[in-house]
């Protein structure tokens, strides 16, 4: 799969439209009249790899999805929507299913979340592993403790740490380097930097972090350099919640002596 449209925009726009649900001769067709402007089926079955026969069907098909325009003509011609409108009639599709999908999952959770957890969760893949840290950092009430290696410290997540000291919540960060911090102190001036448990660079660590003194979670880099960040070989984490679950009674004896260290040091 191409991840950099500039070298093979073809192909590119080929799979996204198909994630968006086109068929793949109506993905073909279309990216065949956006290079061409407007066309006719034999334009369009010269300059992409679908047949004469099938490109009626596929322009059916995206005439109902609204991105491409008919003429009655002998023979019909077939006229494209612009890449900007097309991006905007997806994206107001997307924002449509998401929403329907959040409102579904919502009325489907239960009642009462439980808030001890037995034993600890897994999650792999960076992104996996950004989406339950800024799902927890949305959730924290009074305090926030994280400490990662640099490369993971994305704007995202310095989004989400300013956002929960929006919301009155201490703030405490370490294991980044002092330009690092030095943006953090920017956009969140009253975060505290303590130092780390260790040298990051000297181990696999990925996070650490505790939330309210109540939920934990640890993470290690398993491959992050080779695979990608949606790849669970990127980035392994556990994670635990209750004020006797196992990880988090271990975590927070550890950070209560760092951070007690700190303060006299």
């Amino acid at each position: 799969m191409s991840s950099n449209p500039s070298k093979d925009p073809e192909t590119a726009a080929i799979e996204q439209l198909e994630r968006f649900g086109l068929s793949g001769y109506a993905a073909r067709t279309f990216v065949a009249l956006a290079s061409l402007g407007t066309g006719t089926a034999r334009d369009v079955s010269q300059v992409s790899e679908v047949p004469r026969t099938r490109v009626y069907d596929a322009v059916d098909e995206l005439h109902e999805w609204g991105l491409v325009d008919v003429q009655q003509s002998s023979p019909k011609e077939f006229w494209v929507i612009s890449a900007e409108t097309a991006s905007r009639r997806f994206e107001r599709d997307f924002q449509h299913r998401t929403d329907t999908l959040r409102t579904a999952l919502s009325e489907l959770e239960p009642a009462e979340q439980r808030v001890e957890q037995r034993g600890v969760w897994t999650t792999g893949g960076q992104k996996a592993v950004t989406d339950r840290v800024l799902e927890f950092f949305a959730a924290a009430e009074e305090e926030i403790i994280y400490m990662t290696v640099e490369d993971l410290l994305t704007d995202e997540l310095i989004d989400g740490l300013s956002e929960a000291a929006d919301r009155d919540v201490s703030i405490k960060l370490a294991g980044v380097s002092p330009d690092v911090q030095e943006h953090i102190q920017d956009e969140i001036p009253d975060a505290t930097m303590f130092e780390s448990l260790w040298v990051w660079s000297d181990t696999s660590a990925g996070r650490l972090m505790m939330i309210d003194g109540r939920k934990t979670l640890v993470s290690a880099l398993v491959n992050g350099v080779e695979a990608s960040v949606s790849d669970p070989r990127s980035e392994t984490a556990i994670w635990g919640e209750g004020e006797t679950n196992s990880l988090v009674v271990v975590l927070k004896a550890i950070f209560t002596w760092r951070l007690d260290s700190a303060e006299w040091e």
